[in-house]
């Protein structure tokens, strides 16, 4: 994955920017990538924070193609969840209930910016929603300017598609 982070990061970059329309410069909001948040055991046995680094490679080609952007990982987890990977939708969507919120201070990097969920690979799309419902929540659930977050996705389950019917 290390090697790819780069090409990664550029191919996300590009899906970012068709599908937000130079959303990082309508009225002057950076977009903010923020990236799905790895547990630090994970980071430890990979070596790397995946989604993270990907994020970065994201923020790297949009910046250069004149779109204020940045990365801020502002998620945590909160509380240790299940290893998803035999767990179905139902299952996936108990497990991360509640288990994301924004670190302290956080807010401040989100004010003013427009926030774009970066995760690696999605199945059910159970983290993403949880990673929305915990920005979300930022100042009571009354964060400034806030629009529900769009998800940026590298890598996605056929599968994922027939579970959500997207």
């Amino acid at each position: 994955m290390l090697g790819l982070a780069g090409p990664l990061g550029t191919a996300l970059a590009g899906a970012v920017r068709a599908a937000g329309g130079g959303c990082g410069e309508s009225g002057g909001r950076p977009l903010l990538l923020v990236p799905m948040p790895s547990s630090r055991r994970a980071v430890r046995a990979r070596g790397h924070d995946p989604a993270r680094r990907i994020a970065l490679a994201a923020a790297r080609s949009l910046r250069r193609t004149g779109t204020a952007c940045a990365v801020v990982p502002v998620l945590r987890q909160r509380r240790a969840v299940a290893d998803q990977s035999g767990l179905g939708a139902r299952a996936r969507r108990a497990n991360m209930a509640g288990a994301l919120e924004v670190v302290a201070g956080g807010e401040r990097l989100l004010d003013g910016g427009r926030p774009v969920l970066v995760d690696d690979l999605m199945t059910t799309g159970a983290s993403l929603a949880e990673a929305a419902r915990a920005l979300s929540a930022v100042n009571g659930g009354q964060f400034p300017r806030f629009e529900p977050p769009p998800a940026a996705v590298v890598a996605v389950s056929p599968l994922s598609f027939e579970i959500n019917r997207n």
